[in-house]
């Protein structure tokens, strides 16, 4: 996804959009109602809410009964062991997930891709995908010698992370892609592959944010009259110090700033958008 450089959102003292608003409802924020008359507007909510999960249901149904193509698992791919199979990424069970990570080669850390950071950043931990049955793994066109020190500086301990370098897809290639596969002995298959906002179903802050009055706050949304000034998508992706949106400068992936020894940057290290 490109996105064009943003400057700092206007704000109010505690970083909130602005747009006219007062504590008791009217301009930018909802009407004021008694509990019965809100709980009817919420059943009547409730509706569309259960008819959207029932189709998500349908389409996951669908989903299981995809075709699969079947890939060469016994390309080696880099990870802290060395040099591996991608059969070995499976871990012993017979599905995996993985996150193809985008990778802007030779840029430091602050340089490295806002949007995969937002995902990666929600697939920190997969210990009920292996309850089930699933291993994770994050994959990434960088060398080795670069994602390494990334991994490190990002804190990214618990999910394995491995260079899939010069490898053709579905397992190197183009990245930002969410992609399952099957193993069946020591044959593997690609089941299903999602990009774009399709990876968003690992991203609980977009559904927490989603259920809030002001949504995400990015302009495309449908929001009522009044309310605050939605920003460009993926404002805040990327913030300064103090963090405020903004795409360059002194500008990190807004997790990085979580991070031991981060500090202002003067430049990204890259040419070209994300």
């Amino acid at each position: 996804m490109t996105v064009e450089e943003t400057g700092a959102a206007r704000s109010d003292e505690q970083g909130a959009p602005t747009g006219g608003v007062n504590a008791a409802g009217g301009a930018g924020r909802p009407p004021v109602a008694d509990m019965s008359t809100w709980q009817a507007a919420r059943d009547e909510l409730l509706v569309r809410e259960k008819a959207h999960t029932q189709e998500g249901d349908a389409i996951a149904a669908a989903r299981r009964r995809l075709p699969m193509v079947e890939i060469d698992g016994s390309v080696e791919v880099m990870g802290t062991e060395g040099a591996v199979p991608f059969r070995d990424l499976f871990e012993g069970r017979d599905r995996l997930v993985v996150y193809q990570h985008m990778w802007h080669d030779g840029a430091p850390h602050q340089g490295q891709c806002e949007g995969c950071t937002t995902t990666a950043w929600h697939l920190q931990d997969a210990t009920y995908l292996h309850g089930h049955g699933v291993s994770l793994a994050i994959l990434t066109t960088g060398p080795w010698e670069e994602v390494a020190p990334f991994t490190e500086f990002m804190g990214y301990t618990q999910v394995p992370w491995y260079s899939v370098r010069g490898l053709d897809e579905p397992v190197g290639g183009e990245m930002g892609y969410l992609a399952s596969f099957l193993r069946d002995g020591d044959r593997v298959f690609l089941t299903y592959r999602t990009t774009g906002r399709g990876n968003e179903r690992v991203n609980a802050a977009m559904g927490l944010l989603d259920m809030t009055p002001y949504g995400r706050g990015e302009s495309w949304e449908d929001t009522p009259g009044g309310w605050p000034d939605g920003r460009r998508a993926c404002w805040s992706w990327r913030t300064d110090a103090e963090g405020r949106p903004a795409w360059g400068g002194t500008s990190r992936p807004l997790p990085q700033w979580t991070r031991p020894g981060a500090a202002p940057v003067t430049t990204l290290g890259r040419h070209g958008d994300c």
